[in-house]
C-alpha cells in the first residue's frame, strides 16, 4: 500500500473553518491522472493540489472532484503554506511552480504568503442572456475576462442577496458577481465566484477569480493595490495588486488535517 502525505489547508484565513478548503498531497513521483482525479473526488473539495519536487522547484497540479484545472490561486496558496510549514523550503525561501498556466510563485510577507500570477484582461465575449438571467440580478456592468463572466452589481447587498439557478449556470462559463465595497468595511471590491461547470456551484475564495478582478477594478477605481472580500458563506480577505501584466494576491492558511492518502 502507498502511503501519501496528505494535508488539508484553509487558505484565504487566519483561523479554522474560514477561507476556501484545500487538498495538498506531496508525491515522490507523478501518479496516473485517473488516479489524481479519484483523489480529488474522494476529497470532494474544490480543489485538491498535487505537488511533485524538481530540481528547479515543485511541479504543481490541481483537480476539482470532476475535471483538472489550468489555473487555482487558493490550492497554490495552501500548497506554499505546507512548503514552509514541512520544511521543504526554508523560511524566507521563495516557492516556484512549474503548472500548465506557466511558472507561479509564492513568498512570505509576514504572516501572509503573496502569489505571482498571470493578469486576465476583460476581451469582447458577451454573456448569454439565459446565464444572466440565472443569476436574477439588476447587472450595472457585464465583462468576460479570458475564463469567466464578471458580472458588476450596484451594491454589496445585492452580491450578497444573489441566488443564482446553478442548474442552468452549468452550461455556461464561470460566473463572478461583483460590487464596489461600502462605507462600512474597508474593502476596496467584493465578490462571489460561480462554477458549477467544474463541479463547484459557490468556490468560497478563489484567486483565479482576483487575476480578474484586479484588472477590472484597477481600471474603474484608479488603484493599482487594493482590499478584496469574497463574500461567500466562509469568507475571505484577499490583497491585490495589479502590475501590468501580473496580478499579486496575498492571503493567510491555518493547516486543519494532516495525516496519510492510502492507496491500494
Amino acid at each position: 500500500m502507498n502511503k501519501i502525505r496528505f494535508f488539508q489547508v484553509d487558505a484565504f484565513a487566519d483561523t479554522q473553518f474560514k477561507g476556501n478548503p484545500a487538498a495538498v498531497c506531496l508525491l515522490y513521483d507523478e501518479l496516473p491522472d485517473e488516479t489524481m482525479l479519484a483523489i480529488a473526488a474522494e476529497n470532494n473539495l474544490s480543489e485538491t493540489a498535487f505537488i511533485v519536487k524538481r530540481t528547479d522547484g515543485f511541479g504543481l497540479r490541481w483537480f476539482t472532484p470532476t475535471v483538472e484545472v489550468d489555473l487555482c490561486g487558493h490550492a497554490t496558496l495552501a500548497s506554499a503554506h505546507i512548503l514552509w510549514q514541512e520544511g521543504l523550503l526554508t523560511p524566507g525561501e521563495a516557492a516556484s511552480f512549474y503548472t500548465k498556466s506557466g511558472l507561479l510563485t509564492a513568498v512570505q510577507s509576514d504572516d501572509w504568503i503573496e502569489l505571482d500570477f498571470p493578469a486576465s484582461f476583460e476581451s469582447g465575449k458577451v454573456m448569454p442572456e439565459k446565464a444572466l438571467a440565472a443569476l436574477d440580478v439588476q447587472a450595472v456592468n457585464v465583462a468576460f475576462s479570458e475564463t469567466r463572466f464578471i458580472v458588476e452589481l450596484a451594491s454589496v447587498n445585492d452580491v450578497y442577496q444573489c441566488n443564482p439557478d446553478f442548474k442552468v449556470l452549468k452550461d455556461y462559463e464561470g460566473v463572478v458577481i461583483t460590487s464596489r465595497g461600502d462605507s462600512a468595511s474597508d474593502y476596496d471590491f467584493i465578490s462571489r465566484t460561480f462554477a458549477p461547470a467544474h463541479g463547484v456551484d459557490e468556490d468560497p475564495v478563489t484567486g483565479s477569480s482576483h487575476c480578474c478582478l484586479a484588472t477590472y477594478w484597477s481600471k474603474r477605481l484608479n488603484k493599482t493595490e487594493m482590499f478584496a472580500y469574497q463574500a461567500s458563506v466562509r469568507g475571505g480577505e484577499v490583497r491585490v495588486k495589479h502590475k501590468g501584466d501580473r496580478v499579486l494576491f496575498a492571503g493567510k492558511a491555518v493547516t486543519v488535517i494532516q495525516g496519510f492518502f492510502h492507496l491500494a
